[in-house]
């Protein structure tokens, strides 16, 4: 039996990206297509561009990719809305990762090999190359996690990520319908309550075009509100 992957990406803006995005991810799908039920699933975030066009016009060429456009929301909210697609087309397997094609695609394999060994395998961005300030607000995040729930993590919103869609079902809920940090929450949970997860490690490299739309009063904003967040979800945690 072949398992049913869903590879999920978000994307908002990625005109410059799109295509080289697809030509990355688009192998590693038909490689482990489960009958013609696999999927690159690619959702456009409200872009001001021509992402969605271009997604539309490579579907033609591309019969396992599919483009999905909603209202903007921002990343967290489109993330969560591609784990709910794959969720409910029946999934066997959720791997997520960005549009800016900062992972590399060639270490898909080292997760996918593990992917019967554990229901998640989470990447590590070890020696992440996306500026100090980003660096910092992970460690920040990282000590916040640890305070708050009282684990312990090497990285908590790595864009690289290989979930069974069992596992995302069995906490998505825990979340509100918008949140703006899922993959934050969903490996605090996964490691809160014990599930069989591994960290690998992974290259992150520079962005490779377009615009980073998530500047530092952005992150400093979304930080804050982490602080209200983090001790809603942990008064709530068993609900």
């Amino acid at each position: 039996m072949i398992d049913k992957l869903y590879i999920i990406i978000p994307a908002y803006n990625e005109a410059s990206n799109i295509e080289k995005l697809i030509d990355n991810w688009y192998p590693i799908v038909e490689r482990h297509d489960a009958e013609g039920s696999s999927r690159l699933v690619i959702i456009n975030d409200g872009s001001k561009d021509n992402t969605y066009d271009l997604i539309k016009e490579a579907e033609k060429t591309h019969p396992l990719l599919q483009g999905l456009t909603k209202a903007n929301g921002g990343h967290g909210d489109t993330v969560l809305f591609g784990y709910r697609y794959a969720i409910k087309n029946n999934a066997d397997f959720i791997f997520q990762t960005d549009s800016d094609n900062q992972t590399d695609p060639r270490e898909f394999e080292g997760f996918w090999k593990l992917h019967n060994s554990y229901d998640a395998i989470i990447g590590n961005r070890s020696k992440r190359q996306d500026g100090k300030q980003r660096v910092l607000v992970e460690k920040s995040l990282l000590m916040l996690l640890r305070l708050y729930f009282d684990v312990k993590i090497p990285d908590s919103n790595a864009p690289f990520r290989l979930m069974r869609s069992s596992l995302v079902n069995k906490y998505i809920d825990k979340l509100p319908q918008h949140y703006n940090l899922p993959n934050v929450m969903f490996t605090t949970y996964f490691a809160y309550f014990h599930e069989k997860i591994k960290f690998k490690n992974i290259t992150f490299a520079p962005r490779q075009g377009g615009v980073n739309s998530i500047n530092l009063r952005k992150i400093t904003k979304i930080g804050v509100n982490a602080l209200g967040d983090f001790h809603q979800l942990k008064k709530h945690i068993y609900d």
